[in-house]
């Protein structure tokens, strides 16, 4: 009987043992080792406990890759592969948000780690936790692992190995970068890791504002020459290190060593309904209203964060004595509040990898090129998604892929044994 080997528990895993499972039909052993002592850690976590799942508006442009080819090309594949439909197949029914996000009715995350659970143990699938995995190796057209356990070393062979072991990100849900180390050592070309989806800090973090929340808009800008690479709407948090909020960690994306603004800064338009011009005259119709600077923003923005802004402009206290000219300074500071020296916040923070292994080195099915059994799904490839169910789709629809494939691939014969002479 063919044995298939899944390396870790998360959200590409369980789907990629789940696929294989219903695809070889009982003609296939299947394990999946997980270091946890649970499967699904990090997936309880999604969505902030209500597991994001999917998006309703699927597109390579929501994607960070070093390979926007062959990202339209695997993206196609998962797409095909329909992990929403798969799920409803397993009995999940979904809702759908107003910004296209995809949950569980139920808004549990739990209740899609136990779907996935249940199916996995009816149609047979051993889970093994607390196994950290230490080298994996070819062997008469299969593999060897060597992993530890409470109990001690053991190993296992296989005949098709998928590593779902995840990135760098979250090191709290028990990742430890194995997947994206053995895909080097396979020879596999890699794009340079680093934390995506994560707040940013900057060289001169407003202290005084941390825990003041704001909508507005965030542009990310090069430093260099001030070109403005993207622009994210959204709540914006203050924090004592920086800045964080959706929006921003969005932005963090593009921050690719290499790839991303040498300065990068954000500016920030905390009114982006307006004009400037508009915004000076609002300003300016407020002066003639109100008092000081801390009745000026009554309405308009929380005390603090007011004071901030107008101190950055320059100006004195006293809003009723100020010339007509400090409006425009004013809507000019508001509508482009620049944040600078901003460097990712780290592993723990980030929510998942970014780079890893290229996406030319695998096939549609995300078998690895020249290494026939082996395959490389979810974040351990180069491939990071915004925030609202992107690394799901691409974690759950990579999984099947990959487990369907590996369920109809024959074994390698047994080696012959030698006649006595």
């Amino acid at each position: 009987m063919q044995h298939i080997l899944v390396l870790g528990g998360g959200a590409a895993g369980l789907a990629a043992a789940l696929a294989a499972a219903q695809t070889a039909k009982g003609s296939a052993h299947i394990t999946v080792l997980d270091r946890n002592a649970k499967v699904g850690k990090k997936l309880l976590a999604t969505g902030n406990g209500r597991c994001n799942l999917d998006n309703r508006d699927i597109s390579p442009e929501r994607y960070f890759t070093s390979s926007p080819k062959a990202l339209r090309r695997l993206l196609d594949a998962v797409n095909e592969a329909a992990p929403l439909a798969w799920f409803e197949g397993l009995g999940l029914y979904p809702r759908t948000d107003e910004a296209g996000r995809v949950y569980p009715y139920s808004n549990q995350a739990a209740d899609v780690l136990a779907l996935l659970e249940h199916h996995l143990a009816a149609l047979g699938v051993e889970l093994r936790t607390g196994c950290t995995v230490r080298s994996l190796s070819q062997s008469r057209g299969g593999y060897d692992l060597q992993f530890e356990t409470e109990a001690g070393r053991e190993s296992l062979r296989a005949d098709a190995v998928i590593c779902a072991m995840g990135g760098e990100a979250g090191p709290q849900f028990g990742t430890d970068g194995f997947g994206t180390r053995f895909a080097a050592q396979c020879g596999g070309r890699m794009a340079p890791l680093y934390p995506c989806l994560t707040a940013l800090q900057c060289a001169r973090p407003r202290k005084s504002l941390a825990g003041i929340r704001a909508k507005g808009c965030a542009s990310l800008l090069d430093g260099t020459d001030g070109r403005m690479l993207a622009r994210e709407m959204g709540e914006v948090q203050f924090t004592d290190y920086g800045l964080s909020g959706i929006c921003i960690m969005q932005l963090s994306g593009l921050l690719a060593p290499g790839r991303g603004p040498k300065q990068p800064v954000v500016a920030l338009d905390l009114f982006p309904a307006l004009s400037e011009a508009e915004l000076s005259a609002l300003f300016a119709r407020r002066a003639g209203l109100l008092g000081g600077a801390a009745e000026f923003w009554l309405g308009l923005l929380p005390a603090k964060l007011g004071r901030a802004l107008w101190a950055d402009a320059g100006l004195p206290e006293d809003a009723r004595a100020l010339p007509a000219s400090a409006w425009p300074k004013l809507a000019a500071a508001a509508k482009c509040w620049r944040f600078e020296g901003l460097t990712p916040c780290g592993w723990k923070q980030a929510q998942t990898t970014g780079g890893g292994l290229l996406l030319d080195e695998v096939e549609d099915d995300f078998q690895f090129k020249g290494c026939p059994g082996l395959y490389f799904v979810g974040e351990t490839l180069d491939c990071a998604g915004s925030c609202g169910g992107y690394n799901l789709h691409w974690a759950f629809g990579s999984g099947i892929l990959a487990g369907r494939s590996a369920a109809k691939r024959r074994p390698a014969p047994a080696p012959r044994k030698k006649k006595k002479t």
